[in-house]
């Protein structure tokens, strides 16, 4: 049942009928007479379905449906979305399905109301977890058709017009929701008249002190700026003629949510506001928005910094004008807003403005092509995200619109967000220019891959084969695109390896009971997935690698399948156990990482600590973790080798007690890099002891194995200021060297 229901005995109110009459009239202004009578054939089965149902105001249900169809009626939708409107809410608390609304309105009107429709019948561990996949419902059936959206949209402002007798906890949490998703959809799809009324509810409920306290002074402050205004308007009225410009001038005031945002993003005082007032200019044609710029900035100075071409480069929501902000009288400044009529249609309509204004101009047919692209990513969205909760977060970022204008080589315009960078570009050209980029030219200079764009960058990506993304990307990139494609690219990686490492802890578990991995038959794979919901046998290699499942009671479970009871070991089973360790070449990837506790390094002793959802830790084998560890997580150490013959580069921390004489630490570094280490990183302090003006230089170093460490070691300890090098582990040194 919707929120803003409540269970009545009282029949519904015969108003119902004079508020559908008013719906059909308009509605009638451009639908077809056989149209309106099936949006009447809707209106009796919505009625019907909602009789004896009132809203918490105490008004018959049905006034809120009709409500919604007569927003979808002002903004002239088709019959189909306006028969939704006033069935939206039949299939979530009526006994009424998709099969009835297809079977009187035809498929399209059905898929509308489901696409509308919340998830109620279906279990959720949270409501936080209800809504994510309710929102991905929504977006998902709005890539399909953006009607869903639009009746979704109108539904959500009849509430909040209605949202007074809601108790205020509801009324914030409804509030915050339309703040966070349905106003910046609304902007995204440029409807800013709907956006505007949206953020003006949502901070009255959110904010009802502060609402009222700012509109009684607002109103003090319009009366002491009135006649400023008034000038203002006048001069430039009178000033465009002479520029042969025909135009219409008219004075805004700010909208309330707009003042409050930048009171607290400026940390100003209202007094200290000063661009409360706004003027739009509205011509004939697009020559006449910049003659119309010219003779504004001949007759009041411009502000610098404070002008922006959204004709020549349209936001991402298709709207169009020019913004410039001017020094009016008193020292007023003022922002004024130049546009021809069709780009204000647009502006204040956005997609909506399709059926508003059928015509074939070329800003509406340019807005349904970046409204189509937009509702096509998110289908890409839904695809890279792992679950709904992540989905909605890719989504939230993207409804935020792009303030950054960028260049590719082939001077091609690409909208991001504020803070983008030029990884944010690459997905945006495409998700495998993204996955293999290595380095960025920026105006023709490399750059770093965290750089943030500015407008008018041009911006050059450079790609390698071997390349794949950085799990370090996902903390500086801006885009929801470019923020799912990464996570999907590392999760899959991720499962790739810890499948390999499970099937290899599996094979180790079923060897101390006589058997190898072939061993196992089909019928045995199919019962143990059956048992555990899994659909193939590599999920269960993924969860073994990934320490969700520990291998040797995976093992005893298929035994037991295959041999109809319970597996026994054979003779010398710790034996074996202990002859057949996991080889580790510490290129395994994320399924097996290196303990940061210890640093183990080839030559070092080693024993592997299966992590859950982490997949195997290796520690060396006097680690202070495993010592602590070692009894709780018995069964969750394994035996694991260095393989023979590895080349890769692992990082090892050491210290160096050094006098302190200047230059010490770059003859140190010399030393390291003359025997073939990197230097990962540095750092200095003074030494505590009593042994005079001393420094401890910490270096985590880049080695191949003990070998390597100890020539390294040598080299240093060569050098005539050093004192003493040790390694260093977590909580205590060792292998000290004197």
């Amino acid at each position: 049942m919707p929120d803003d229901v409540a269970p009545a005995n009282a029949e519904p109110a015969s108003a119902e009928s004079v508020e559908f009459a008013r719906l059909a009239l308009q509605a009638s202004r451009y639908l077809k007479a056989e149209d309106v009578e099936r949006l009447e054939a809707a209106f009796r089965m919505s009625a019907a379905a909602h009789e004896g149902q009132l809203r918490i105001s105490g008004d018959p249900y049905i006034s809120h449906p009709l409500a919604v169809a007569e927003i979808l009626a002002q903004w002239h939708l088709d019959a189909h979305a306006l028969i939704a409107g006033l069935l939206h809410d039949v299939m979530e608390d009526c006994d009424i399905n998709k099969d009835d609304i297809a079977n009187a309105f035809g498929k399209i009107a059905a898929d509308l109301v489901d696409g509308v429709s919340k998830l109620d019948r279906i279990e959720f561990r949270s409501y936080e977890e209800a809504q994510a996949e309710n929102y991905r419902k929504m977006f998902l059936a709005m890539a399909r058709d953006v009607r869903v959206i639009l009746i979704k949209l109108a539904d959500r402002l009849h509430n909040m017009r209605t949202l007074d007798v809601v108790r205020p906890d509801k009324r914030r949490r409804i509030a915050r929701e339309t703040l966070e998703i349905y106003a910046p959809i609304a902007n995204r799809l440029g409807l800013n008249t709907l956006y505007r009324e949206l953020q003006e509810l949502s901070f009255k409920h959110s904010y009802p002190m502060r609402y009222r306290v700012l509109t009684q002074a607002l109103k003090r402050l319009r009366g002491d700026r009135r006649e400023i205004v008034a000038r203002l308007m006048s001069s430039v009225q009178e000033r465009l003629p002479a520029w042969n410009v025909e135009a219409e001038v008219y004075g805004r005031e700010k909208h309330l949510f707009g003042i409050y945002r930048k009171m607290v993003e400026k940390r100003l005082s209202l007094s200290q506001v000063m661009d409360v007032y706004g003027f739009r200019i509205l011509v004939k044609d697009l020559p006449s928005c910049y003659l119309a710029l010219g003779a504004l900035h001949e007759l009041y100075k411009p502000v610098p910094g404070k002008f922006k071409d959204y004709i020549a480069i349209p936001k991402a929501n298709g709207y169009q004008s020019i913004h410039t902000t001017i020094i009016g009288p008193m020292g007023m400044p003022v922002e004024v807003q130049i546009r021809t009529t069709e780009m204000h249609a647009v502006a204040e309509s956005g997609v909506a403005s399709h059926w508003l204004y059928k015509d074939d101009t070329a800003s509406i047919s340019d807005l349904q092509r970046k409204t189509h692209n937009w509702l096509q990513s998110l289908l890409e969205l839904q695809t890279a995200s792992g679950d709904s909760s992540e989905f909605l977060e890719h989504v939230k970022i993207d409804l935020f619109p792009g303030d950054v204008f960028v260049f590719s080589p082939k001077g091609k315009i690409y909208n991001l967000p504020r803070g983008a960078t030029p990884v944010d570009f690459a997905y945006a050209v495409h998700t495998d220019i993204g996955n293999r980029c290595v380095a960025c030219r920026i105006n023709g200079e490399l750059q770093p891959l965290r750089a943030e764009l500015k407008n008018g960058d041009q911006v050059e990506i450079v790609t390698a084969g071997h390349a794949s993304p950085n799990p370090a990307w996902l903390s500086y990139v801006r885009t929801g695109k470019a923020r799912a494609e990464i996570r999907h690219f590392l999760k899959n990686a991720q499962q790739a390896e810890a499948s390999s490492l499970g099937e290899r802890l599996l094979t180790q578990a079923l060897r101390p009971h006589g058997h190898v991995l072939a061993d196992i038959g089909t019928i045995a794979w199919d019962k143990l997935l059956r048992e555990n919901g899994l659909k193939q046998r590599n999920d269960v290699l993924t969860d073994i690698g990934l320490g969700k499942r520990l291998a040797a009671v995976v093992a005893r479970r298929l035994l037991d399948i295959e041999h109809g009871k319970a597996a026994e070991p054979v003779e010398g089973e710790t034996r074996a156990r202990n002859n057949s360790p996991i080889l580790i070449h510490g290129g395994e990837g994320m399924a097996v990482q290196m303990a940061r506790c210890c640093r183990p390094i080839p030559g070092d002793p080693i024993v592997g600590m299966i992590r859950k959802g982490q997949g195997l830790e290796i520690h060396v084998n006097d680690c202070p973790v495993l010592t602590r560890n070692h009894s709780a997580d018995r069964d969750r150490w394994i035996d694991v080798e260095w393989e023979l013959g590895t080349e890769r580069l692992f990082d090892v921390t050491i210290r160096v007690l050094v006098e302190h004489r200047r230059g010490v630490l770059a003859r140190v570094a010399a030393a390291i890099a003359d025997q073939e280490s990197n230097i990962q990183s540095v750092s200095m302090e003074k030494d505590q002891g009593d042994q005079g003006p001393h420094s401890v230089i910490n270096f985590v170093l880049q080695v191949q194995n003990r070998l390597h460490l100890a020539r390294i070691m040598r080299a240093v300890r060569r050098a005539p200021e050093v004192i003493r090098i040790y390694r260093v582990r977590a909580d205590k040194p060792a292998e000290r060297k004197n």
